[in-house]
């Protein structure tokens, strides 16, 4: 299922030959999975997708404190937490959702202990009644060193 994931998810990028398997044409969504991106892409040097839409939902990679030039920005926790969040909201934009449609965040901390209030702060900020469902983990280490906070989400695809 995984090596099947992955085919399908660099076929997104890629342009391939027709898929002898399924009989796809080059370039077109396999199994209804379709990429969602912004301009610009800051995750494409990477192969990472900033969302898929699938099976009725909008799934958006983990979304971190960068500007669009893929720079952290500076300040501290709350500073890289609302830049997560402004990504989010503007991946979930390039998608045709917003914050509303969200069901489910994941958030992912370096510290827990000393930053759970703020990610309460930001949650409040950022999303609203009925909230979505979350999980919260705290992690040795994210993509980057000076990362801090990390957001992924999942959206109705309206």
């Amino acid at each position: 299922m995984y090596k099947q994931f992955m085919y399908m998810h660099i076929r997104q990028e890629t342009p391939m030959p027709a898929d002898t398997t399924t009989g796809a044409p080059a370039g077109t969504a396999v199994h209804g999975i379709r990429k969602v991106s912004t301009d610009p892409d800051w995750y494409a040097p990477y192969r990472i997708s900033q969302a898929v839409r699938a099976g009725g939902f909008v799934h958006v990679s983990g979304q971190a404190g960068i500007d669009e030039q893929g720079r952290t920005v500076p300040g501290g926790f709350l500073e890289q937490g609302r830049q997560a969040f402004a990504n989010l909201r503007r991946v979930l934009a390039a998608a045709g959702a917003d914050p509303g449609d969200v069901v489910k965040v994941g958030i992912f901390v370096r510290d827990m202990r000393a930053h759970l209030d703020d990610v309460i702060r930001l949650r409040g900020e950022f999303l609203s009644e009925p909230y979505p469902a979350d999980t919260l983990l705290e992690v040795s280490s994210l993509a980057q060193p000076d990362w801090l906070i990390e957001v992924e989400a999942t959206a109705l695809d309206r």
